[in-house]
């Protein structure tokens, strides 16, 4: 709904978990149908196990390295020299942290 996943089936339990309440009340109905648990563990076997070798590479195992660019914006008003605006683009997977130095001590607080 919406794009939210609302239930995913963890393979290493073997059972259907809810990522929202109405995903845990679809899983709960799920896991408690044999003819529904059957097929989704043969589909693991089948596809995912037999799949994962050749698609990690591109997954889980893709990194792509930031794109940094360091410029400077004017300031609004004079004499001020402006702001550093950092711009880091490009990268794979999506989890960065940006921390500004000066010399050897981290910058904290607005920056």
């Amino acid at each position: 709904y919406k794009w939210q996943q609302q239930l995913h089936f963890d393979s290493e339990v073997g059972l259907f978990e809810g990522d929202t309440p109405f995903g845990e009340m679809n899983a709960r109905c799920w896991n408690s149908n044999p003819v529904i648990m059957e097929q989704r563990r043969d589909s693991v076997d089948t596809f995912c196990r037999h799949n994962y070798e050749g698609v990690i590479p591109f997954s889980v195992g893709h990194r792509v390295p930031p794109s940094v660019s360091i410029s400077l914006v004017p300031s609004n008003s004079q004499p001020s020299p402006g702001a550093l605006l950092c711009s880091v683009m490009d990268f794979y997977p999506a989890e960065i942290q940006v921390r500004w130095f000066q010399g050897q001590q981290e910058l904290s607080g607005h920056v």
